[in-house]
């Protein structure tokens, strides 16, 4: 059975002034996540900006932060695309390098339908059968749903297929998903802020943005609510929920490069189209910051 753990940070992309990346920086972040909450973490997912890395840059964030944390934490690779060839290709790699698991977002812009789906997953899993995938379903980016029935016809075809990023926002969603699948199938939040409610209805941890800042406090929230301490469950996420909120307020990753820019992280500017936090946006994470101790004085 294949574990990555409760709490798996997706981790930022660090870029230097000119928007090279500080490899430097994250292998120092990497480091820094696993001793501060995060079981797990994945490299060039959407938070670390995948869509503007080319794979060489890819390749290399891989080897950098499985060197850094290697034995200590679960190192999962952002290797989806909307080219099935492109996606067994990096998943393929990120096995050579000896990661421990890929993370298959729904393919972009292309929309194809859940027999199109079906069929690409299928053909990543068919390619690298012995290597741990997680699903990766975020309809608001990727302009299709991957429906419950096509997740469990993957998962009970093939054995590789181990968990799923729920980014829906569906909790009726998977709870289908629990339903139909076995304990050992893992069901992640996609959003920092339906953490616990998903655990409630079988879900199993979270692939978190705000874990950056308070991986430690979310790891905590978790475990209380396994060991039958809901209210401090409850207490944490509700401690936690305008942290959860703001890292949102515009397109992530923008306001948690901000917000690590804050603490004195030199992780740089995001890579257009992205861009950097307004001033509005840098006030609000400030309040929340500062109310919950985040800010150095």
């Amino acid at each position: 059975m294949t574990d990555f753990g409760r709490v798996i940070t997706a981790m930022i992309t660090p870029f230097t002034a000119d928007g090279a990346i500080a490899y430097e920086v994250a292998a120092n972040l990497a480091q820094y996540l696993v001793a501060n909450g995060s079981d797990g973490i994945v490299v060039c997912g959407t938070t670390g900006e995948s869509p503007t890395l080319t794979w060489d840059e890819e390749f290399q964030l891989f080897q950098t932060v499985r060197q850094a944390v290697a034995g200590k934490a679960k190192i999962i690779a952002g290797t989806g695309s909307n080219s099935t060839r492109e996606a067994i290709h990096a998943t393929a790699k990120a096995a050579e390098l000896g990661l421990d698991g890929a993370l298959l977002v729904v393919p972009y812009y292309n929309k194809p339908p859940q027999e199109g789906l079906y069929a690409h997953f299928q053909a990543i899993a068919k390619a690298v059968p012995d290597f741990p995938l997680m699903l990766y379903n975020i309809p608001g980016r990727t302009g299709q749903n991957l429906l419950p029935e096509t997740v469990i016809r993957l998962a009970q075809e093939h054995s590789n297929i181990v968990a799923i990023k729920e980014a829906s926002g569906s909790l009726d969603q998977a709870s289908a998903l629990r339903a139909a699948l076995p304990p050992t199938f893992r069901i992640y939040a996609g959003d920092d802020s339906l953490t616990l409610p998903l655990l409630a209805i079988g879900g199993y941890g979270v692939v978190s943005v705000a874990s950056h800042l308070v991986g430690s406090r979310i790891q905590e929230m978790i475990q209380a609510f396994v060991q039958g301490e809901t209210a401090k469950a409850t207490a944490i996420h509700c401690q936690l929920l305008p942290l959860f909120k703001v890292l949102f307020v515009t397109t992530n990753p923008i306001p948690i490069k901000a917000a690590l820019s804050l603490q004195g992280w030199p992780v740089g500017e995001p890579r257009l189209p992205l861009t950097s936090a307004s001033d509005a946006v840098i006030g609000q994470l400030k309040t929340v910051l500062d109310d919950l101790g985040l800010l150095k004085s």
